[in-house]
């Protein structure tokens, strides 16, 4: 029984290897790509509007919502990148209903990348709501002793991102495998159903951490009232 993707090997030449991990990861990213191209080609804005298009707004307007609602005065200007990662893992947890397919989140190499980029992610949009003097300023705050703990606190939650989505999304495929081998009937349908559930809660998890992140990066101080304010 495979622990994680990366252990399945598809081709190999010397040091150079792609495993299951790469190719599902490069296959959903291209399924992804393509749907978004068929679903947006021929947006309407008058009254009659497709029903891949209503399906599309309904989407982007829950994403917006939650971004406002967990403190971003502007979802717009966030709603690229972290509907992306939204829409990436759960996809990925969706696709599991295909047979033979396992969830690239299922490997602590994608969770590991994904928790980066929202390592990366929250200095920049930081930086460019606050300026780089501001929002360095920040790591310093209420005093100069905090410096080394606001440090260890941005490396343990990129660390607890990372470990968190791979391991639920690895132990419901673990568990699913289990009971294959056991009872190859009724069970796995039950787990499966409940794997697809649990990784779009685990979708929704990942999505509102990295949007709690990036507003706490992106809020300014008052000077007048000083307190911190969300950029609009």
């Amino acid at each position: 029984m495979r622990i994680s993707p990366d252990e399945m090997i598809l081709w190999q030449h010397g040091v150079f290897k792609i495993n299951a991990t790469i190719a599902y990861t490069w296959a959903l990213m291209f399924v992804l790509v393509v749907g978004s191209w068929l679903v947006t080609r021929r947006l309407s804005i008058g009254l009659k509007h497709s029903r891949w298009q209503n399906t599309l707004e309904i989407v982007v307007l829950a994403i917006e919502r939650q971004i406002a609602d967990v403190g971003g005065r502007d979802p717009r200007r966030h709603i690229g990148y972290l509907g992306t990662l939204f829409l990436y893992v759960a996809a990925a947890s969706l696709c599991t209903i295909i047979p033979g397919y396992e969830p690239p989140t299922g490997s602590l190499s994608t969770t590991a990348a994904l928790a980066l980029s929202v390592f990366v992610a929250v200095p920049l949009f930081g930086i460019g709501a606050q300026g780089l003097g501001d929002y360095l300023k920040s790591y310093f705050e209420p005093t100069v002793l905090m410096l080394p703990f606001n440090i260890i606190s941005e490396l343990s939650r990129t660390l607890s991102l990372a470990v968190r989505l791979f391991g639920n999304m690895m132990s419901g495929t673990v568990i699913v495998a289990i009971l294959l081998a056991v009872t190859p009937l009724f069970f796995p349908i039950v787990m499966t159903a409940l794997g697809l559930l649990t990784g779009m809660v685990q979708a929704y998890i990942f999505f509102i951490l990295a949007t709690v992140y990036i507003a706490a990066a992106t809020r300014i101080r008052d000077p007048d009232s000083g307190e911190n304010e969300t950029t609009t």
